[in-house]
């Protein structure tokens, strides 16, 4: 009985048991990779679902209201367009004066950000009195209905009908002191 309890009490020390195997590396960040996708594709999905349900409630609950607020959201047609008012661009010839106008704002079109040329069409918005180069302001009124600037909404009935190509008008430049 002696010579067993030695045995479980002795000196020599007992082989300590494997290290469990080390991950690899590349194993774990493609693991993780594939969690990032997996929430983010989860994640997409459930705000696409959202939009649809969304745009097809409102579609089914109101289709007249719903097609009558796409069609005002649209750009103006081309007969609305051309009676907007056209007026020539005329700056005073004085060097100092078109230094002034050089840096004053609303000296050019906000559209392709160039200055106004003497001599120049330019079209001028009623509701607000913007005014643009006629080919800038005339693509953009095609898509959508409001003023490039301040986001005035033109309706066909202001659209300024009876002040058509006919009816230019000189337009001056004043000095903002």
């Amino acid at each position: 009985m002696s010579t067993g309890c030695l045995g479980f009490f002795s000196a020599t020390p007992s082989p300590e048991p494997p290290p469990p195997p080390a991950m690899d590396y590349d194993v774990v960040v493609i693991l993780a990779a594939m969690l990032c996708a997996l929430v983010c594709a989860l994640g997409l999905n459930t705000v696409l679902q959202q939009c649809v349900a969304r745009c097809t409630r409102r579609a089914v609950a109101d289709p007249v209201g719903w097609v009558a607020h796409r069609r005002a959201n649209a750009g103006l047609k081309r007969e609305v367009l051309v009676t907007l008012p056209v007026a020539t661009y005329n700056a005073e010839a004085s060097p100092a004066r078109k230094q002034q106008q050089a840096s004053a704002a609303g000296a050019g079109c906000a559209i392709c950000l160039s200055d106004f040329v003497d001599g120049e069409s330019v079209r001028v918005l009623p509701v607000c009195g913007h005014r643009f180069h006629v080919a800038c302001v005339d693509r953009w009124l095609a898509s959508r209905c409001s003023c490039p600037t301040c986001r005035r909404r033109l309706s066909p009935d202001r659209g300024g009908a009876g002040s058509g190509e006919g009816h230019r008008r000189e337009l001056q430049v004043l000095n903002s002191v």
